[in-house]
């Protein structure tokens, strides 16, 4: 196996204790609250494996709900995401689960408040790295390494190259690029990794492309 840095090996600076029950299930949590894109009101958190096993002892809990809030591994306030969450009456509830999954840290995180709510699994794979493998039942394979752009969109010719023509106006590089659909002629997800953050500019933009529905960013 190849490593790009030294943190591929000894994982990111973070809070402890584990880089995958801790900073990995922080980063699910921060990946999943800039996707829905402002504070949740309510998480319910599924744990599967490993983490449904010792989410308590290797604090995965207060991780994910730290990620929910906004925080980034290495902050301090993840000690005591608990007490933050009750100040800005996010509730939240852990429900461990016994269904086999295909990874052993893996969570599925349900949040929402009076607008919407969104589903997202993702599943921690070592040394503090994430990958997001499912979005409100649309497979994909997010890492939340770089910044990305999530644009639903309806599944009709033009759409991807619409998209990637906007991007390259703009000299954004794509690094990964995935798409996925529920039916044909139904809805679709286009998942794009680029190489640099995306400004409010280019994302209304891609708004207002024909037959796209919603644009999200994560940022690096």
């Amino acid at each position: 196996m190849k490593f790009k840095s030294v943190f591929d090996i000894i994982g990111p600076v973070m809070i402890g204790p584990s880089s995958s029950h801790t900073a990995g299930a922080a980063r699910i949590g921060r990946v999943a609250r800039d996707l829905f894109g402002r504070q949740p009101k309510w998480a319910k958190i599924h744990l599967y494996g490993s983490f449904a096993e010792t989410y308590k002892g290797h604090s995965t809990d207060v991780a994910i709900v730290g990620g929910l809030l906004d925080y980034d591994t290495f902050d301090e306030r993840i000690k005591t995401s608990f007490e933050e969450a009750e100040k800005l009456g996010m509730a939240f509830e852990f429900i461990p689960e016994t269904a086999s999954v295909e990874h052993p840290n893996t969570a599925r995180i349900v949040i929402g408040d009076e607008r919407s709510e969104m589903s997202l699994m993702g599943i921690s794979i070592g040394g503090g790295k994430i990958e997001i493998t499912e979005l409100n039942g649309f497979p994909l394979r997010l890492s939340g390494n770089h910044p990305a752009i999530l644009v639903v969109h309806d599944d009709r010719s033009g759409c991807i190259a619409n998209v990637a023509n906007c991007l390259y106006k703009y000299d954004i590089n794509i690094g990964h690029m995935e798409v996925s659909r529920k039916e044909k002629g139904d809805m679709a997800l286009m998942v794009i990794e680029v190489d640099q953050n995306v400004d409010k500019e280019v994302l209304d933009e891609l708004t207002e492309l024909p037959n796209i529905t919603q644009v999200t960013r994560i940022a690096d």
